[in-house]
């Protein structure tokens, strides 16, 4: 209780990076990886949706992988309802990111719905690194104000780009969207666990591929984490038996 106590403490007021450095990290972020949003637009106007569908989105949806996952389903002409289901199951994630943020934050009810909209992967990996209250809050602010702002000009640039320069096949930039969410990925496959995921979700993703319909692949390939983690579990059991 009292080790609890001690860290809430930390993180309501300990002393930490100074706000200069708190807002330099998050715009950092912000505007990395805000400009991937070129490639969501580009890639989601290829896949057939209209420029103000493409930046529905990224406004409403605002999660770079399950944008990805969604049109990328639907360019290989997989069922939207399907293509949906594999949206979802990857932006699952963000709800444990909110119940830690929640937690860390400690925002005021009135404001939390709002927060909601940002929280994801970047805000939480910047939120999450600092030692207290205040600077979790400043960093969590400055990186989704400046990625949701960016990520949203930058779709719309994509889209508008694509439309100009008409088949996206022809260009290449088909392979924009799967080569961002790849780079976004590789730095966060930290442990041997992670890659193992990583690595039989590929398997699974890549072999379904030719035989079922577009869209199933990424659903079947979500299972590599928890058959991963149940073999690692039982392994456990029996190396302690």
């Amino acid at each position: 209780m009292a080790e609890r106590t001690a860290l809430s403490d930390i993180r309501a007021g300990g002393a930490g990076k100074p706000d200069s450095a708190v807002v330099r990290d998050g715009l950092g972020v912000g505007v990395a990886v805000g400009l991937s949003g070129f490639a969501f637009g580009v890639t989601s106007a290829g896949s057939g949706l209209t420029v103000w569908q493409t930046c529905a989105l990224s406004l409403l949806v605002f999660t770079g992988a399950s944008q990805f996952a969604l049109v990328g389903a639907l360019a290989a002409g997989g069922n939207p309802l399907t293509a949906a289901a594999g949206a979802f199951f990857l932006g699952v994630r963000n709800a444990f990111y909110g119940l830690r943020l929640s937690q860390v934050l400690a925002l005021p009810r009135a404001v939390r719905p709002l927060a909601a909209q940002w929280v994801i992967d970047e805000t939480a990996a910047v939120s999450l690194a600092q030692s207290g209250r205040r600077a979790a809050r400043i960093g969590f602010t400055v990186t989704g104000v400046s990625l949701y702002v960016l990520w949203n000009l930058t779709t719309l640039l994509g889209a508008l780009g694509a439309e100009a320069i008409g088949d996206t096949d022809a260009w290449g930039l088909d392979a924009a969207g799967p080569a961002v969410f790849l780079a976004l990925l590789a730095p966060m496959l930290r442990t041997g666990t992670e890659r193992v995921v990583a690595g039989l979700a590929v398997v699974l993703g890549l072999g379904l591929l030719p035989v079922v319909p577009a869209g199933v692949p990424v659903l079947v390939a979500a299972l590599a984490a928890p058959a991963v983690l149940y073999l690692k579990g039982r392994r456990r059991d029996e190396g302690g038996a």
